[in-house]
């Protein structure tokens, strides 16, 4: 089930909506909670035992931590229990299946043949936002250790926590620490409500009417054979990929932001405008906030951080975004995209010691950045190396074209595509981002935002390419 679909909004919302605003004060965490787990179920039943199992654990060993007077030893076996069940989850859903095939590769490479592992190596299916919520899970008992968290009073108060379907497969990522008051004790109002319809609303609105469409110009290119593809298509079809993941996974974030704010919570931004940055350093600090921060606090820093030298420095810098691309799949092309962005993070901390005096004007920088942010999406979006090799040389001229490239060409440049291709980049360059439009609201923004709702639910039912990106990490 995703949030934009009819299921989803006439059927799902609406129905746990009543439900828990009918629903006692008592009753409303079991009410969600159980939704939550209707919504995670609805791909496949059998995953929600895996969560309720690990979130079990997590419950269970920050307990274990938080005990009064529990020796050293006792309060590191808890948190270790959970990092290595979270992590060894995460390890065997999501990349059994690329140690297999990367161990046989490797295995041919060296004379030894044909390696054949146990076949269910090679069936694993992968449970859908499973890097999302065992991220979130472990940190709670992180901030426990840490003393930056209390641990849940009560197990149903957790797993809420943890099963929340708002922001359950693709975030934001959540701490514990930043909403167990909420979880506690939240008001609701219907100001606040309003907000959250709204944001809500404005959100599917820009998955419905810029991600979806911006996404088949970016396959139509990816998708293109051997030659078919001229340098301008090429950079019409990267920068349309570029559009179609962000105004993909922000909407989802504004959606699951107002669908917070819609059962009293509030949770964390997670874009702040990424594209208008003016170094790969701050991109980071605009795109996927949440993953960054969890990089940041729960790796970066315990490496070590900038606290150890220059070299380990740049070394840290690395480690933590190779890690964050192989978070984001199981793929030699992932771990490419996060390495190019780990040497251009230590790069300009290099340049901003040793070249301080240059000035460089505002929008150079800004295109400069989006340009390195482009060729990198060509390794996040496409398959493998050769289909990355093979977009890259046709972006900068290196391959031949073919005569059939002119077709493709003509698709991705006509009148419609070109408008629609403009108002993306208004949109991603030019307008504020959702937070900041309604950080007022009036009446006028909740109007504006029911007139787009109905406006991309009649586009919806005309779409056939409707998924979120995220969903797959």
């Amino acid at each position: 089930m995703v949030f934009s679909s009819h299921i989803f909004i006439f059927y799902f919302l609406a129905l746990v909506l009543g439900a828990y605003y009918l629903a006692p004060k008592s009753w409303r965490h079991l009410v969600l909670t159980l939704a939550s787990y209707a919504f995670y179920g609805w791909w496949n039943p059998w995953f929600v035992f895996l969560m309720l199992g690990s979130t079990w654990i997590d419950y269970r060993c920050g307990k274990i931590v938080a005990a009064e007077g529990a020796s050293p030893a006792r309060r590191k076996t808890g948190l270790w229990v959970s990092v290595l069940v979270n992590l060894g989850i995460l390890a065997f859903f999501k990349y059994a299946g690329f140690f297999s095939q990367n161990v046989s590769a490797f295995a041919e490479v060296i004379g030894l043949g044909e390696v054949m592992l146990p076949p269910f190596f090679y069936e694993i299916i992968l449970p859908v936002g499973i890097s999302f919520y065992t991220f979130q899970s472990m940190s709670y008992t992180i901030d426990i250790y840490r003393g930056h968290a209390r641990p849940a009073p009560d197990f149903l108060g957790f797993a809420c926590y943890v099963s929340m379907f708002p922001q359950l497969v693709a975030g934001p990522i959540v701490r514990y620490g930043s909403i167990a008051d909420q979880i506690r004790s939240r008001s609701h109002s219907v100001g606040v409500f309003t907000y959250g319809l709204t944001r809500f609303n404005f959100g599917f609105a820009k998955k419905i009417l810029l991600a979806n469409p911006a996404g088949e110009i970016a396959d139509l290119c990816f998708g293109a054979g051997d030659g078919s593809l001229s340098t301008p298509a090429a950079w019409i079809g990267v920068s349309a990929y570029a559009f179609q993941i962000y105004f993909d996974f922000s909407a989802y974030s504004d959606m699951a932001i107002g669908l917070g704010r819609m059962f009293g919570f509030r949770f964390p931004e997670n874009f702040n405008s990424p594209y208008k940055a003016k170094s790969i350093t701050e991109f980071w600090r605009r795109w996927h906030i949440s993953l960054s921060s969890f990089l940041r606090d729960y790796l970066y820093i315990p490496l070590g951080g900038n606290r150890k030298g220059a070299a380990r420095t740049y070394i840290n810098l690395m480690l933590v975004m190779l890690i964050g691309g192989l978070w984001h799949g199981a793929q030699w092309t992932f771990i490419a995209w996060g390495a190019i962005h780990g040497g251009m993070l230590a790069l300009e901390r290099f340049t901003t010691r040793h070249c301080r005096d240059i000035f460089i004007p505002a929008p150079v920088k800004i295109t400069t950045t989006f340009i390195v942010v482009l060729v990198t999406w060509v390794f996040f979006r496409a398959e493998n190396f050769e289909v990355a090799g093979r977009y890259l040389g046709a972006m900068f001229g290196i391959r031949d074209s073919a005569p059939s490239a002119g077709l493709l060409l003509a698709q991705v440049t006509r009148p419609a595509a070109l408008l629609f291709m403009a108002a993306c980049f208004w949109s991603a360059f030019a307008m504020p981002r959702t937070a900041e439009i309604l950080k007022t609201l009036t009446a006028a923004k909740v109007i504006i935002g029911l007139v787009v709702l109905l406006l991309a639910l009649g586009l919806m039912f005309t779409q056939e390419f409707n998924p979120f990106l995220y969903f797959q990490f």
